[in-house]
This record gives C-alpha cells, structure tokens and sequence, in this order.
C-alpha cells in the first residue's frame, strides 16, 4: 500500500476507533508493523495532526486539520446540534459553556447552505423533569481525572455513614438521573462507583497515579460488561 494511503486510513481508524487506540490494533488495521505504526503517527504529528498518547498507552485524535467542516453530511450536523443541546441541559455550568462555544466554532467555518441546516435543525431535545443542579466539584473531578491526580473525598453512603477515602479518578458518567464517578478507590483496593452528590469534601493529595487511568478504566468497563 502506498504510504499516503496507509496515512489516510491510519487517520480514519483514529477518528473511528474507540479511543484511545492502542499502537497494536492501529498498526492491524493499517497492515504495517508497530515500528512502521510509530513513524506513520510522527509524520501525522509532523502534518498537523495533534494525537495525544504513547505507545503502550494508546492514542486519541483530539485535533485533525485535515477533516473539514464542510465534509459533515446533513445528518451529522444534525447529530452535532442534538448532542452538544444534549450536553448544555445535562452538564454544569463550564461543560454547557463549552458545548455552545464548540458549537459557535463549528457552525461559523461551514459552508452557508451547511450552516442554515445547523441553525434550523429538524430535531431538537428538552427535558421536562429537570435534572438537580450539578454538584460545585464536578469540575475538581473532571480535571483530576484528566490530570491524573489523586483525591481525598468524603463519601455519605446509603445509610447516611460517612467515610473519608482516597481515590483514583477514572470517568465521570451521565445517567438519566445522576451522575456517576467511576474511580480506584485506594483504601478498598478495587474499582468503586460513587454517586456525585454523595461525594461532600475534595481535596487533592498532591499524588499521581499516571500513566495509569486509560488501562485502569479499561480494566473497569471490561468488568461492567461482564456484569
């Protein structure tokens, strides 16, 4: 294969992927070895690309230049619409304020006919039932799980005891009705789900646990799939 092509479909398995993408299953779907993997990604990297990872920890697309907004179909800008209308109901303040900038962003660089389907799009979302207010340390979490730094919190169980732990931040998730942190918990020593407005004091301890989230929250997802 020549080597634009292998570029070009390396490029298409990064942003379709679940990410982040190990350097094994990239190098698979572009038919090269891992060596040859690794000086695909630097030349990517080197034409603009910004892919964060290593090897051995899997890599994640999180700027692509050479993807133009004009190349979304109709429907994708529908789902765009819906999605980022999705996360300023459901989000706190920060993330909603995100998703209408990026929102902003998107519809400002595409073509005019493009645009008007964005600003008149045919489906819309709203909820009746409110969901509560997010909690004022969703954004400490948010940003510890991408830091990769420890926390101490205060945790109010269902029986209303209470117990200061420290933890792994992993992944927050948005359920229908609240939301969820999926974290290592260092004094049980195994993977624990906590109810955010359960959670009361946190504090930063000032420890790393990197580079160890993405294999731990694999880890974690491969047991809840296994019920």
């Amino acid at each position: 294969m020549a080597r634009p092509d292998r570029l070009f479909r390396l490029l298409h398995a990064l942003r379709t992927l679940p990410q982040p993408v190990t350097a094994a299953r990239l190098a698979e779907e572009t038919g090269v070895s891992e060596r040859s993997l690794y000086r695909d990604i630097a030349s990517l990297r080197a034409g603009g690309a910004l892919i964060d990872g290593a090897a051995g920890v899997g890599y994640t697309l999180t700027e692509d230049p050479a993807l133009p907004p004009q190349m979304f179909t109709r429907l994708e800008v529908e789902a765009l619409v819906l999605g980022l209308a999705e996360v300023r109901l459901v989000g706190d303040a920060a993330l909603a304020g995100a998703a209408q900038a990026a929102l902003a962003k998107i519809v400002a660089t595409l073509p005019d006919r493009v645009q008007r389907q964005a600003l008149h799009a045919v489906q819309e979302t709203y909820r009746f039932e409110k969901r509560p207010p997010a909690p004022p340390h969703l954004a400490v979490l948010r940003q510890a799980s991408w830091d990769e730094a420890e926390l101490r919190i205060s945790y109010r169980d269902k029986e209303g005891a209470v117990t200061s732990r420290s933890i792994w931040p992993l992944s927050i998730v948005f359920l229908d009705r609240s939301l969820m942190l999926l974290a290592w918990c260092c004094l049980r020593q195994d993977f624990r789900r906590f109810d955010l407005m359960r959670i009361g004091r946190v504090e930063p301890t000032g420890a790393s646990f990197r580079p160890r989230r993405v294999p731990l929250l694999r880890q974690f997802h491969a047991e809840l799939r296994g019920g």
